[in-house]
Formats: structure tokens, sequence, C-alpha cells
């Protein structure tokens, strides 16, 4: 799941060796981080939230097909979008 992401994150960004993607399994749900330079966090985020909401979409799919529950968020400087 963390390879889809970073693959579709380098892709969007003009700073892919800033791109960072981290991934942190519980009991019940996944959580992928998405860290992006500064710069770059408009890329990620898209207009009105609908290339975050795509990403989302995607990695929903994925983990369905999977059995599990897996959210993406959004970190850029100390807090989350």
């Amino acid at each position: 799941m963390k390879n889809l992401v970073e693959l579709l994150v380098k892709s969007l960004v003009d700073n892919p060796e800033q791109a960072n993607v981290s991934e942190t399994s519980g009991n019940s749900i996944t959580v992928i981080e998405i860290s992006v330079a500064p710069d770059d966090v408009g890329k990620i985020i898209g207009k009105e939230g609908r290339i975050a909401n795509a990403i989302r979409t995607v990695v929903k799919a994925a983990g369905a097909k999977q059995n599990k529950k897996v959210t993406v968020e959004i970190v850029t400087q100390d807090k989350a979008v």
C-alpha cells in the first residue's frame, strides 16, 4: 500500500526527493502519512481537495480488496490536513 501511495505522490510533485510516505499499522486500521515540500502541498491537495480525495479513494479501494481499513493523512509542518 505504501508503495502505491509513494508512486502517486512522487509522480505529482516537483521535488520527489523531498516526498516522504510512512505507514503505521494498528490492530484495525493502517494510517499512511504523506509529507512533501511546502511548495508541493498544493499539488497533493489539489483544487478543493480533489487530488487528495482521489488518492484516498484509490487507497481505500486497494485496502478493501485486502480486507483492510486504510486512511491517508497529508502532514505539513506538524499538522495534518
